[in-house]
């Protein structure tokens, strides 16, 4: 098995829907950032995975025949939420199997205004199960029509409130904590500091679990990354500096369903099972990490994904916001970046801007979201239906 080398990452930067260029060229743009930060021509890629939701069949070839036409393979990807880093999976794997030399991974999403729903209402859903299991421990969401993901991760929040006593008000400062990272971070969609006190004052989503903003905005966007063997780069004088020491991609265990529970439903026993097996690979654990970007795609759920990561102990999230362990001068700093929360969350865009963040954190070149002397960074994206990739990186 080969030594899995990340030689570039490319990532342009995120924006409201009806702001952006389309998906083609935005996905071309970031592939492009890619090969440039690797220093190496399109020619050299012998395969390429590229992940999208919204878009139709071949989209990957049609944002990289704008960066050239050379008849590698292109495989297309789909897993919800979890989609750029299952794209990263596959170029990873494909690498430290020795089919390939080298790959590239490309996230992209073209997104609409609102809150995310089917595209396809002539057929079942695949979160159908979810829901069977889900509506009738969210009665009062389901009638009041609360969009679906929020009344599941909302719903998962609200579990852990009365499991454990942790505060509405401990999700707005997980909130404000999002904005005041993504100030640092040109590439963020929202870069305004908001406060605890802003985010309880915003229009009401659910009453008592779930504010405007405690939820990611859709947003558009892409990123990339090219893999390749330690021995290619060398071949090709590419940097060797940030490795993927570890990576797992898990889907649903049985625990996500039975016995019935918001917080299972929404893939905490799913992360839990993923990180597992990546801390056993690299034989580290959670007190090593100090750097990490997690799938907050609500509020609550990246305070259920301290626990799941072994961050903090079950029930014990709350305190870990409380004691600032979450943030700068932490036990380890959460979402440099401003996260899903601030930063945004183009679908199949959200996992390649994790490693986009995390490898320059890694390389000690991350700018005013750096965090100091970073070996060792852990990457969660989460997509319901499901699927759950954990990626640790480290120095080459």
């Amino acid at each position: 098995m080969s030594k899995v080398v990340v030689a570039g990452v490319g990532m342009i930067p995120f924006k409201k829907p009806g702001q952006s260029d389309p998906y083609a060229a935005m996905g071309a743009t970031a592939a492009k950032l890619a090969l440039e930060d690797a220093g190496l021509p399109y020619d050299k890629v012998q395969q390429a995975f590229v992940g999208y939701v919204y878009g139709e069949s071949t989209c990957g070839q049609a944002a990289l025949y704008k960066v050239g036409i050379t008849g590698i393979p292109i495989v297309n990807v789909n897993n919800n939420c979890a989609t750029g880093s299952s794209a990263l999976f596959l170029a990873r794997q494909a690498v430290e199997s020795g089919a390939v030399e080298c790959a590239l991974a490309l996230g992209f999403e073209f997104m609409q205004p609102g809150a995310l729903g089917s595209k396809w209402t002539d057929r079942e859903s695949a979160l159908d199960e979810f829901t069977r299991i889900a509506n009738p421990m969210i009665t009062d969401a389901v009638e009041a029509g609360v969009p679906r993901a929020l009344t599941l991760f909302g719903g998962a929040g609200r579990e852990h409130m009365q499991k454990y006593g942790t505060k509405f008000e401990t999700f707005a400062k997980i909130r404000a904590k999002a904005s005041r990272h993504a100030a640092n971070n040109p590439l963020a969609v929202f870069r305004t500091v908001v406060t605890e006190e802003d985010v309880m004052a915003e229009k009401v989503m659910w009453p008592g679990v779930m504010t405007r903003s405690m939820a990611c905005p859709p947003t558009c966007g892409a990123a990339a990354a090219i893999v390749c063997t330690e021995a290619f780069a060398k071949k090709y004088n590419i940097r060797t500096d940030v490795r993927i020491l570890a990576q797992s991609l898990t889907t649903d265990v049985p625990d996500s369903f039975e016995p019935a529970s918001m917080i299972r439903l929404v893939g905490f026993h799913m992360a839990q099972k993923g990180v597992g097996a990546v801390y056993e690979q690299a034989g580290v654990g959670p007190e090593d990490i100090q750097v990490c970007e997690l799938h907050d795609c609500f509020a609550q759920n990246e305070l259920l994904t301290y626990e799941s990561l072994g961050f903090a102990k079950v029930g014990e999230g709350e305190k870990m916001v409380l004691d600032g362990d979450n943030t700068y001068g932490g036990k380890v700093v959460i979402n440099p970046s401003g996260g899903l929360l601030s930063k945004g969350h183009p679908l199949g865009a959200t996992g390649l801007a994790q490693c986009y963040e995390l490898t320059r954190q890694i390389r000690g070149t991350a700018g005013a979201t750096q965090v100091e002397n970073v070996n060792l960074a852990l990457q969660h994206n989460l997509g319901l239906g499901g699927a759950c990739v954990v990626t640790l990186f480290g120095r080459g």
